[in-house]
């Protein structure tokens, strides 16, 4: 990577195919969404140094599709990622992940979590909430996405950013965040945590956090929550008592069948009531 530059490996880089190499071996209760009925595939979106590869599905037929972006954990835009797109676009919605650590380096070729982290934490705030306005751009203007209908969902790592995107775009409609991290040190790569937002948040978001969740402590989820009283959003949050970091992850030991089912019927319910 170091003998190229930056724009160059933007253009070139390309998506995961399979699962991370980190998150091998796959767990048997893995989903697999079939793509029949769909156009769903590899895209490019343009952003302002170049473009940046994303998983994007949407019905075969139709358009003005209700938007959802989708944000990936530590491990990138992989088979987990893209499957859950493809959920979405069963359900008539325009899905899209687009890879958020492709300037950092590729996280799927990396089997050690640590290794991960180095990338990870690499990544600017900025420079994600600068990548979630072009793709929701794209969406309106390349992929028959309807402008007035944008949601977000994240999962780990995802669910902060769906947690600090809602506070900065105003189009989102709604959001639900999956265990993402609450509160943090400020820096100059990640300035401000959900916590930090809460007060001044006006889109509705729904968390959903594990109780047995050893990297979130419930003392965290409720000071989010003291915060987000003040807040004109009626965000909320579930806390599943037994459910441990990543319930929804089927293709890991932490998947939750129950929890990860209730999980998903209360995020349509949540887009449903706001209309997305």
């Amino acid at each position: 990577m170091n003998e190229i530059t930056r724009r160059e490996f933007i253009v070139t880089a390309s998506l995961a195919t399979g699962f991370a190499l980190a998150v091998q071996p796959v767990s048997a209760k893995v989903i697999t969404t079939s793509a029949q009925g769909l156009v769903a595939g590899a895209v490019k979106i343009p952003v302002k140094d170049g473009t940046i590869p994303a998983y994007r599905a949407m019905p075969a037929t139709g358009q003005n599709f209700p938007t959802v972006l989708v944000i990936q954990e530590i491990f990138g835009v992989h088979e987990h990622i893209q499957d859950v797109c493809r959920r979405f676009a069963k359900l008539g919605y325009l899905a899209i992940a687009p890879e958020l650590f492709v300037r950092q380096g590729d996280v799927s070729k990396l089997s050690n979590i640590d290794e991960i982290r180095k990338i990870v934490v690499k990544v600017p705030d900025e420079q994600v909430m600068s990548d979630l306005d072009a793709t929701a751009e794209w969406a309106v203007k390349s992929a028959k996405g309807n402008a007035e209908q944008l949601a977000i969902t994240g999962f780990c790592w995802g669910g902060r950013i769906t947690w600090l995107y809602a506070a900065r775009n105003p189009k989102v409609k709604a959001g639900v965040a999956w265990y993402g991290r609450l509160v943090g040190d400020a820096s100059e790569l990640t300035p401000k945590h959900p916590v930090d937002i809460a007060s001044t948040l006006k889109v509705p978001v729904l968390g959903l956090y594990g109780g047995e969740d050893t990297g979130i402590p419930l003392a965290t989820v409720d000071q989010m929550r003291e915060q987000l009283k003040s807040s004109s959003s009626k965000s909320e949050i579930v806390v599943y008592p037994n459910a441990p970091h990543a319930f929804f992850a089927d293709y890991r030991p932490s998947y939750r069948e129950r929890e990860a089912k209730d999980g998903w019927q209360r995020l349509q319910a949540w887009f449903k009531k706001y209309k997305v």
